[in-house]
């Protein structure tokens, strides 16, 4: 199914005149910084067609004629030909915002072809734009917003549909061709109900719920110091002991892990980092290989950390690397036992940072001579 990109014209690829908000003549017809240089390498490198979607107040009336539109508007399409950037549509509405006609956006009434779910992929489609419009647009049409405005959003369901606020075509483009890497895993058994949303490309944000408070903070830890976006909620037998809970939590975890990298394309693969918090210093080295290996050298004193068994923590990374397919050497030295575990994952967050971190140049090239990981 095709992917859409549904791009607004002034303001988002060309300057709006700030006083009569028209592009009338050709001395107005002035193009944003590095919009046609990106426009470009998004036609050329990503997978998704362009379609303008353009409201024109007044078009074809006395305060807005005919031909002091088109002059600019070819020139513009000119331009952007010439560059190799083509519109598969060009949808212009001509009416006025009091109007309220079903074709003006944030209404969807030009745009109704793209539905059909057998021929576009709105779910995973784009709105670019500059104003709250194009926000709504996106909403309208079951697809996702990039919003270049300054305008804040006005709720939050404007906000759950906006992938991406920026002026900075550098920005959109670079979005665009690393997309954010998101996943849900849901894990059911007898003895856990485990559920999963994993980020690779969030803010570090979290939202852990597992039962055990110790357990909590670890995994929060991850998701900070990885900067991957990372909820999980767990209900688990609790009231028998710790270790289903751990084991499976590990084992949803590592399966996300596994599906949130795809095919491998253009990551670093290797991730490594020594680490010192107060006299505790870890070693962390991990490879999404595709092959699952565990080398531990971390003695703890104390039974529990927390609620939280410290013969767990070995049996926590061994399932991670048994469902995320990779290997793991982990190192620790210290003498505070919280100090010890607490940088060993602050340290596994590190080198997974640094392992499914992607470069655009990479996109194709597999880290591998062998073909397949």
């Amino acid at each position: 199914m095709k992917k859409i990109l549904f791009i607004d014209r002034d303001g988002t690829i060309i300057i709006e005149p700030p006083i009569d908000f028209q592009v009338d003549s050709l001395e107005k017809l002035s193009f944003l910084p590095k919009a046609i240089s990106n426009l470009r390498k998004i036609a050329e490198e990503s997978e998704f067609e362009l379609v303008m979607v353009t409201n024109q107040d007044g078009l074809g009336t006395d305060c807005f004629p005919e031909e002091t539109f088109w002059l600019p508007q070819n020139k513009m399409m000119e331009i952007l030909e010439g560059e190799n950037i083509h519109f598969s549509a060009v949808h212009i509405d001509r009416t006025f915002e009091h109007e309220n006609a079903p074709t003006r956006k944030p209404q969807t009434g030009m745009l109704e072809k793209y539905f059909d779910k057998t021929e576009y992929d709105l779910k995973n489609s784009f709105v670019i734009g500059d104003r709250i419009t194009d926000v709504q647009l996106a909403l309208n049409l079951g697809a996702n917003a990039i919003y270049m405005g300054d305008k804040p959003l006005e709720n939050s369901e404007y906000e759950s549909v906006t992938a991406l606020i920026s002026k900075n075509w550098d920005d959109i483009y670079q979005f665009i061709r690393l997309p954010e890497r998101k996943v849900t895993v849901e894990r059911i058994t007898k003895e856990t109900q485990i559920w999963v949303e994993l980020n690779l490309d969030g803010k570090g944000k979290s939202k852990i719920e597992t039962g055990l408070g110790f357990f909590d903070h670890m995994l929060d830890q991850l998701a900070k110091h990885s900067g991957a976006d990372l909820n999980i909620k767990v209900v688990g037998d609790l009231h028998i002991d710790e270790h289903h809970t751990i084991e499976d939590t590990a084992l949803a975890l590592g399966e996300a892990y596994l599906k949130a990298l795809g095919d491998k394309k253009g990551i670093a693969r290797y991730g490594f980092n020594i680490l010192p918090m107060d006299e505790a210093l870890v070693h962390a080295a991990i490879d999404f290989s595709g092959r699952n290996w565990m080398v531990w050298d971390a003695k703890f004193s104390r039974e529990k950390i927390g609620e939280m068994p410290t013969e767990m923590f070995f049996h926590f990374f061994k399932s991670f690397t048994d469902t995320a397919k990779c290997n793991l050497n982990i190192k620790a030295e210290a003498d505070n036992e919280h100090h010890k575990i607490e940088a060993i994952f602050k340290a596994f967050a590190k080198a997974i940072k640094m392992a499914t971190k992607r470069e655009i140049k990479d996109l194709d090239i597999l880290p591998t001579t062998k073909g397949i990981l």
